[in-house]
């Protein structure tokens, strides 16, 4: 399975029209470059808040109110574009509203016959607690698609590993990770959890970004990292895990993934993080104690 990850450069659409054209031929060059599965960034419904007034896109909670409006265009944007090139869409995140000033940030999978499924973002950034009105999710989800399992951990999420390997253990091999981070510090984070995702689960992760600067933004403001698919470190795969990654200008890392070759490797693997993870649940280990020098 060929799957595509986004470097996203943020940009300031003049309306939503304008928005689903560069959509449409971002996609379609990844499609056109043999992607089943193509993966955009968090927040991206937070670029349309160009499209609104400079006091509305300037508030964070004013444009997120605003974008819901638009809410329904993305619901028939995305399963159209998926339906025409015949790929699966991960739309990266739309701040969906749930309640009275509360929202949701939500990954959107779109599947190439139209249907879809979501995974909101778990664990909050301190950026998203401090805001007063997005909150985590309470649901952890898996999708079967193309004949292989994949879960959605939204940005901050791929730091934890227990969700994860919940859903490793409910069959998933491919991790998608949609992410915006505007410090190198926070880059590295995520890239750094994107591989220990991959390590301990010996799965398959994709990671894609937001680029640029968007000064119009109080969330978009800044934008950093590369887009990036991940494989275990060990044989048959790059000894970094890396299997590509975007540079410069490029707006798509793709990667060929072969899962049956993933399957067999585990046989022959110098280590086995996701058969020895049970290893860490012995009760001698659950707490440590002090112990003194004799």
């Amino acid at each position: 399975m060929k799957v595509a990850a986004a470097k996203y450069p943020i940009q300031a659409p003049r309306d939503f029209a304008a928005f689903a054209e560069r959509l449409g031929r971002l996609l379609g060059d990844a499609a056109a470059q043999g992607a089943k599965v193509a993966v955009l960034p968090e927040y991206l419904s937070l670029e349309l808040a160009a499209t609104f007034a400079a006091d509305i896109r300037g508030d964070l909670e004013a444009s997120l109110a605003a974008t819901q409006a638009l809410h329904a265009d993305w619901m028939s944007l995305f399963p159209k574009l998926a339906t025409e090139l015949r790929l699966h869409v991960v739309a990266g995140s739309f701040l969906l509203a749930v309640g009275e000033r509360r929202y949701r940030n939500r990954s959107y999978w779109f599947t190439p016959d139209g249907r879809h499924g979501w995974q909101d973002k778990l664990q909050l950034t301190g950026f998203e607690k401090a805001t007063g009105v997005i909150e985590g999710g309470d649901a952890l989800n898996v999708f079967d698609v193309e004949g292989v399992r994949a879960g959605v951990a939204v940005c901050y999420d791929s730091e934890f590993p227990l969700p994860v390997r919940a859903q490793y253990e409910a069959g998933a091999r491919l991790l998608v990770v949609p992410s915006c981070t505007d410090t190198e510090a926070g880059a590295t984070r995520v890239r750094v959890g994107c591989l220990a995702r991959a390590l301990e689960n010996r799965f398959f992760v994709a990671q894609a970004v937001t680029a640029g600067i968007a000064e119009w933004s109080p969330a978009l403001d800044v934008n950093t990292g590369e887009a990036a698919l991940f494989a275990p470190m060990d044989r048959g795969f790059p000894a970094d895990g890396v299997l590509a990654q975007t540079r410069g200008d490029e707006v798509w890392a793709i990667a060929d993934l072969d899962f049956d070759a993933l399957d067999a490797s585990r046989g022959q693997a110098q280590v086995a993080n996701d058969q020895d993870w049970t290893g860490q649940g012995i009760p001698a280990l659950q707490r440590a104690r002090r112990e003194p020098f004799r």
